[in-house]
């Protein structure tokens, strides 16, 4: 009989150890698969809103639709422009005054126009698949909508690009990916979704930590 109690307690605290060591492990990897996901899906709407803000500097909007965001992106320019000061005479004050007076002003010159593609993307056709969840396993596109708020009376351009973390973690450990969708930290991508833009306010920011790069 103690050997059997003996037996019995080394088979217990096995699985004991076996509990703490993946109550450790788990997490761990999970966070590692996380990050690697996430990376690659910021990369892409980092892409997405530089067309985005690129569509809206050319056409005052942006585009709700990512097969008018790829054809913009392969049809429009840049114009590429300089500003000159210049002086001249002020001939409504000589007219009244009876004294001559320069002027300040400025000329904006047109020196050419560059492609948006080549611009943005230069020798890579990536932006052909940005609406594509980047995460091998996934069969998703990202949700991207546009529209305009109203501010201080005035109608104003917005957009907002989403993925939920389900979709991304879609083979993780379900426990973890509803306590990830709950983050509230300053060092995490809060909330249950990766973001940028917003319908509800003029932002293009990213919902993203500085460790991914650049936000805005």
């Amino acid at each position: 009989m103690k050997l059997v109690i003996q037996l019995l307690l080394w088979i217990v605290i096995i699985f004991l150890g076996y509990l703490v060591f993946n109550a450790v492990y788990d997490p761990i990897q999970f966070n590692k698969v996380k990050e690697k996901r996430y990376a690659k899906v910021i990369d892409r709407l980092k892409d997405i809103r530089a067309a985005q803000l690129a569509h809206q500097e050319i056409t005052g909007a942006f585009e709700k639709d990512f097969d008018g965001l790829i054809k913009f992106i392969d049809t429009a320019e840049f114009v590429l422009t300089q500003r000159r000061d210049t002086t001249y005479m002020d001939e409504e004050y000589r007219k009244t005054y009876g004294v001559d007076k320069l002027k300040d002003d400025y000329v904006i010159d047109t020196l050419g126009y560059a492609s948006v593609k080549d611009s943005l993307f230069k020798n890579s056709d990536r932006y052909k698949q940005m609406m594509k969840v980047p995460v091998d396993g996934v069969d998703a596109n990202f949700e991207m909508n546009a529209g305009t708020v109203v501010k201080n009376d005035a109608k104003i351009s917005v957009f907002e690009v989403k993925v939920p973390k389900k979709v991304i973690l879609y083979d993780q450990d379900k426990d973890l990916v509803m306590q990830e969708e709950q983050v509230i930290s300053v060092e995490g991508v809060n909330g249950p979704n990766i973001r940028v833009g917003s319908m509800e306010e003029v932002n293009t920011k990213g919902n993203w930590p500085t460790i991914y790069g650049d936000s805005e």
